[in-house]
């Protein structure tokens, strides 16, 4: 690692310094972000990898651009557009700037013919490490049950520590009486904390460790909590076990050991659906936030949910802590088992509860449990639950996907493990259909001109596109295929202002990003920029999105969001 910081530490220092201009330049009021002006040339403002495929989408008609160095204004590349062609979501006629053999490395910006120009951007091959690290430490940022503090160009953002009630066991049969759950992350804009969304969270964060885990150890990313002692890298207050684990890891950790309090105390291997107050709090910081919080009743889909990362969990942690991952593996074969043995579903009612519901089927959760404990175990009843399982929703993956339907994720582990024992004819089904799906995305990809992946539009649809990067990255590994990454990478920049808005949709990174994100810590603090890092969910259509602080459908953030754009951020580090 040494060697890799001494040959990047320019690159990297060029990059934060660049990074840090940017959102600075966009510290507005934030009463009045929204009055910014689009601009025409819509690009990825965090950058381009010098190797790879540049494309800009142009809003004003040019025939011409030129790639100028911001350092004397040379131009040092020029090209035709391609256009236009009319977008009907938008209803915009557009145009492609492309310029994909310039690889020098630098700080650049477009000039069209028509004397429009662009923000300034980097080429650069150390690119994502910034941007990854702000994004892996959003997750640092809203760790519950304990003080943090970090800083983001210049901006201190720091809560104290907070609900150190967690949480009362009324609903489970305990009334009264606090029983330990403390830690984990805060949901998203509210301070909940919901299995079921904590459990495709941690599905996505583990598999990207466990594909990418060199990209991240070669980055700068680190616990903004650490500090050097000794020559080596500790943490204080941390158990001698937790300081032999990677910082990526680490931080996994202080979600999973939150999760393994969340089964109920009877042994029997149920898991609460969720650890809430009855209602959402104001606008206030966690540490103000006083009211009660409870363990709700179980549910199966998150008990199906906590097995799965009970087991992926197990495997990941034991190389380091054989203690900790054999405590996760019987976790997670208690709760699957108590599954088999009542097979029926148990919903969840929100009853007295008006927070989040993240009421969904278990059907795709238990596959996902039993093809991580299979490949967690090698037991071949591990095996045999899933492939019977997975014939009877054929095979099928899945282009848009989330918290209520983690079949990928399932299916991911199934057909990536090098286990034997898997049946010839279930492979290859589930094989053809990743690579169809991968297919689906590439062609929306390249018929939409801003790049984006996803022809829908929801609550949280910028979390999905992030999210179709994993669909990609698995077809790439099944079926080398270069124009996978490329799309990924359309992906990728389309949520850094590639898009109709020409702005950023991730707090404190790129160019004019959020500034009035759903967020309460964000609401509540007395600092002008949000809480750096977070993806914010996107608009109901092509051009509906708004940056206003009281629209959560539109504007709010949430670990589910996270997790995947910390998985592209990471493909694209090497």
């Amino acid at each position: 690692m040494s060697n890799y910081f001494s040959t990047s530490l320019h690159s990297i220092i060029t990059l934060i310094l660049f990074i840090s201009m940017i959102s600075c330049v966009n510290k507005q009021n934030k009463n009045n972000a929204n009055e910014a002006s689009i601009g025409s040339i819509h690009l990825n403002s965090i950058g381009y990898l010098p190797n790879h495929k540049k494309e800009i989408t142009v809003s004003s008609e040019a025939k011409t651009f030129e790639l100028k160095q911001t350092s004397d204004n040379k131009t040092v590349y020029q090209g035709n557009t391609v256009g236009p062609n009319y977008q009907e979501n938008v209803d915009q006629n557009l145009w492609i700037a492309d310029f994909p053999d310039f690889s020098e490395i630098g700080e650049y910006y477009i000039q069209l013919d028509n004397g429009e120009r662009s923000e300034n951007f980097l080429i650069n091959n150390n690119l994502y490490d910034v941007p990854f690290a702000t994004v892996m430490n959003s997750f640092y940022l809203l760790r519950c049950g304990t003080a943090v503090t970090a800083e983001h160009n210049g901006d201190i953002f720091h809560h104290e520590s907070c609900h150190h009630n967690d949480a009362y066991g009324d609903y489970i049969g305990y009334p009264g009486v606090i029983i330990d759950g403390t830690g984990g992350w805060h949901d998203a804009g509210d301070y909940g904390k919901y299995v079921v969304n904590a459990g495709i969270t941690m599905g996505v964060l583990l598999f990207t460790w466990e594909h990418l885990q060199e990209n991240i150890i070669e980055s700068s990313y680190r616990i903004p909590e650490s500090r050097v002692v000794g020559g080596g890298e500790e943490d204080e207050d941390e158990d001698e076990d937790d300081n032999l684990l990677p910082h990526y890891l680490k931080e996994l950790k202080w979600e999973m050991d939150w999760l393994l309090k969340m089964p109920y105390p009877d042994g029997s291997g149920r898991v609460s659906h969720k650890l809430t107050r009855t209602n959402f709090s104001a606008f206030i910081m966690p540490e103000e936030d006083n009211e009660k919080r409870f363990f709700t009743e179980w549910s199966s889909a998150a008990t199906a949910s906590f097995a799965a990362v009970a087991a992926q969990a197990s495997r990941i942690f034991a190389p380091y802590d054989t203690e900790y991952a054999n405590k996760c593996l019987a976790a997670a074969k208690l709760s699957f088992n108590y599954l088999i043995d009542n097979p029926e579903e148990k919903p969840f009612i929100q009853g007295d509860f008006k927070t989040g519901g993240y009421q969904t089927r278990d059907y795709d959760d238990k596959l996902w449990a039993a093809a991580e404990l299979w490949e967690t175990t090698g037991e071949d009843k591990y095996l045999e639950y899933f492939e019977k399982a997975v014939a009877e929703i054929d095979f099928k993956s899945d282009e848009n996907w989330d918290w209520g339907n983690v079949t990928n994720l399932a299916l991911f582990a199934y057909i990536l493990s090098e286990k034997k024992g898997k049946t010839p004819n279930v492979i290859s089904s589930i094989r053809e259909n990743i690579i169809k799906t991968a297919d689906t995305i590439t062609r929306k990809s390249q018929s939409d001109m801003y790049g984006r992946p996803l022809d829908l539009y929801y609550w949280g649809c910028n979390g999905t596109v992030a999210r179709q990067t994993l669909n990609l990255f698995v077809a790439n590994k099944l079926q080398q295929n270069n124009t996978y990454r490329e799309v990924a990478r359309n992906a990728v920049d389309h949520l850094f202002g590639r898009n109709y808005y020409n702005r950023s949709f991730v707090t404190g990174l790129g160019h004019n990003p959020p500034m009035n994100p759903h967020d309460r810590r964000s609401g509540a603090d007395k600092i002008v920029a949000p809480w750096p890092g977070y993806l914010v969910g996107g608009g109901h259509s092509a051009t509906d999105w708004v940056d206003l602080e009281d629209d959560y459908a539109r504007n709010e953030v949430a670990i589910n969001w996270q997790a995947p754009l910390v998985f592209a951020l990471a493909w694209m580090l090497k």
